[in-house]
């Protein structure tokens, strides 16, 4: 007789689309996905308001009685009816509403970019180990299916090394035309291009670089990093980063974000002796991808073409929930998958950037320095 299915309580803080997303897919039936193993379930929900999470509890979790609605996100973190907590608050919040759960002792699933600078997520981190709680940056694009698929094929020695990537997150938000207290605007929310669409390009080197096996958890060199702010609030509007990884692979990475334009087509573009591999838009939520083999390593000339197109049930966004239950009923504080290590080192690189681009958020945000 088959055991039943390892069920985890989430609390959810914050109502905005991000959380919303996170529970419609938590909450979407697993064997959809043909997941049998763990379940979840939605026991709370904190706003800024009750009225807010009973909507929310409404409109997105099936009007569900049982689902407790708070004002407050700290009534959230103090539910022992709560197993964990998904953090979808904007980034600059992520560090107080993170440590208001640990020290309640609920593990945690927090949004990207995980803290404002990297020693909050080291102070974060080591308060997580002392409690021995699971804590994971919500990095959903790393569990999709898709990027599985393509770091088999990136890693299965077929291509050769890599040896640059080509990697962009850009979108017109209209800036000229939203309030300056909008996220991407305001710097107390650390609004920009960098914290709010920088972890995608980022978390591509990561992937495809960092992770390689050849690579062996080396970090890059080198980080190299320009800004354009806009006039509007001082927020970056246009950040590039160069990742040099020359230790082990002598590969490089050419990242770019911004707010003012759309991501070009493909968004990714990984070069390897032996061929590419394209990835299409949205980067976060690739719908395909190419893969091109040359004929012979170094040729550039192309003999054979394979695109791959997604096919998954919900948004995606279950794979790394499903992810975060398994390692909590295992006992495990941090995911192989997703580990420690690359939420630090993407804190490290943003915090490097926006030195290097002289983006300084406003006194009072950084909770931790």
């Amino acid at each position: 007789m088959a055991s039943s299915p390892f069920t985890l309580r989430w609390g959810v803080i914050a109502t905005g689309w991000i959380s919303q997303q996170f529970v419609k897919d938590a909450l979407l039936d697993p064997a959809t996905r043909d997941v049998h193993d763990v379940r979840h379930v939605v026991a709370a929900v904190g706003s800024r308001n009750v009225e807010s999470a009973k909507k929310f509890i409404e409109v997105y979790a099936k009007d569900d009685s049982s689902i407790k609605a708070y004002g407050t996100y700290e009534e959230v973190c103090a539910d022992p009816d709560v197993d964990a907590v998904y953090i979808g608050t904007p980034h600059t919040f992520h560090y107080e509403n993170a440590r208001s759960a640990l020290l309640n002792g609920k593990h945690v699933l927090c949004e990207k970019a995980t803290t404002s600078n990297a020693a909050e997520l080291r102070d974060l981190l080591k308060l997580a180990k002392e409690k021995n709680l699971f804590f994971m940056e919500a990095l959903w694009t790393r569990f999709q299916p898709l990027t599985l698929e393509i770091k088999r094929i990136a890693e299965d020695g077929s291509l050769g090394l890599p040896v640059v990537l080509h990697a962009d997150l850009s979108s017109d938000f209209d800036i000229e035309n939203i309030p300056k207290t909008h996220r991407i605007l305001d710097p107390r929310l650390g609004g920009g291009a960098l914290l709010d669409l920088g972890p995608y390009p980022v978390a591509w080197a990561v992937i495809a670089l960092y992770e390689h096996p050849k690579n062996n958890k080396a970090r890059p060199t080198s980080v190299t990093g320009s800004i354009v702010k806009t006039p509007l609030t001082g927020v970056d509007s246009s950040t590039s980063i160069t990742l040099t990884f020359s230790e082990t692979l002598q590969a490089q990475a050419i990242l770019s974000c911004n707010i003012l334009v759309p991501s070009p087509t493909p968004a990714v573009t990984i070069r390897y002796q032996g061929g590419n591999i394209l990835i299409h838009p949205p980067i976060f939520k690739p719908p395909s991808f190419t893969v091109q083999y040359f004929d012979k390593p170094g040729s550039g000339n192309i003999v054979r073409e394979v695109t791959q197109k997604s096919n998954i049930p919900g948004g995606g966004w279950h794979y790394q929930i499903d992810e975060a239950v398994r390692c909590i009923r295992d006992g495990r504080i941090e995911s192989e998958i997703w580990s420690h290590d690359k939420s630090l080192l993407l804190m490290d690189i943003f915090d490097a950037v926006r030195k290097q681009g002289g983006y300084e958020l406003p006194e009072g945000v950084e909770k931790v320095r």
